[in-house]
């Protein structure tokens, strides 16, 4: 009898717990230097309470219900301003990743940005693929694909709000490998029956469990224009179990997870969340009968 061939090691994993902080703000329309400067605070907030990966919302520099595009033009940052480097360098020497939401100047193009930023700068920035009602005024939609950035806690992923209810997205970032998806987002606060969670949070829930990676989520706070908010802000483990939540009361959420355990997509001893797809079902046109 032939013994086997010996297999290779699996590349190491890292086992620590990460400690994931969103911070659900305020931010104030056309005022950017006052949003900047409440972004830096949380971050610097988070940090001082260990935070490993710090979620920011949606547009957090410039807010959101814009009147005009000259308005929205007036809080537009590049990748160049002061305000990236302030934020590498708050995270010198600590390892930390934050992703907050920003409104890209690009030239003669407006973005509905992400950015993913550590101790050396900009990691990579993500343009909001689908946009939501009247962002289509303002902004022109990305098209590429969301980023996957390897750091020191793991894989994170980059959506933006809406793109979350896309399940391609999600998936899309489960296959190339995210052990985080982190969402800046705006929820616009709808009705809903009582007792029941927000549809947002239902649908992040899904994804995660869909998926088998954590998620979270940075939804805004206060009142803008009229317009009030979810105040959605939630940590969601693999199985779309909800880990951290905000309140009123505190409108941040802070969650110490394994993110190793993502990579683990068995869910069953003979079942995998990625492994039992069908590609070739899912490419075959749908008969009409």
């Amino acid at each position: 009898m032939t013994a086997s061939k010996p297999q290779p090691s699996p590349p190491p994993v890292k086992t620590e717990v990460t400690r994931v902080v969103c911070e659900q703000l305020a931010p104030r329309i056309g005022d950017l230097a006052y949003n900047k400067e409440l972004a830096l605070t949380a971050v610097r907030r988070a940090l001082a309470d260990r935070a490993d990966i710090v979620v920011l919302p949606e547009l957090v520099t410039s807010g959101y219900v814009f009147a005009t595009s000259e308005e929205a033009w007036s809080t537009a940052i590049t990748l160049a301003d002061p305000f990236f480097a302030d934020l590498s360098a708050m995270l010198a020497g600590t390892r930390g990743v934050v992703v907050l939401g920003f409104c890209q100047d690009a030239g003669d193009t407006l973005y509905n940005s992400a950015a993913v930023v550590d101790e050396s700068g900009v990691r990579a920035v993500y343009r909001k693929t689908h946009l939501w009602d009247r962002e289509t005024l303002f902004f022109t939609p990305g098209d590429r694909t969301p980023p996957v950035v390897d750091t020191a806690h793991g894989r994170i992923g980059v959506l933006i709000c809406y793109d979350l209810e896309f399940a391609e997205m999600p998936r899309r970032l489960a296959l190339a490998g995210a052990d985080l998806i982190a969402v800046p987002t705006n929820w616009p606060l709808v009705d809903r029956p009582a007792g029941q969670y927000p549809a947002e949070i239902v649908q992040a829930q899904a994804a995660a469990r869909a998926n088998g990676v954590f998620i979270a989520c940075a939804d805004r706070g206060g009142v803008e224009r009229g317009q009030h908010w979810t105040q959605g802000t939630a940590v969601i483990n693999q199985y779309g179990r909800l880990t951290a939540t905000a309140t009123d009361a505190e409108p941040r959420t802070t969650a110490d997870l394994f993110l190793n355990l993502s990579r683990d997509k068995a869910i069953s001893p003979h079942n995998d969340l990625l492994g039992d797809r069908r590609p070739d079902i899912y490419a075959q046109e749908t008969p009409l009968l």
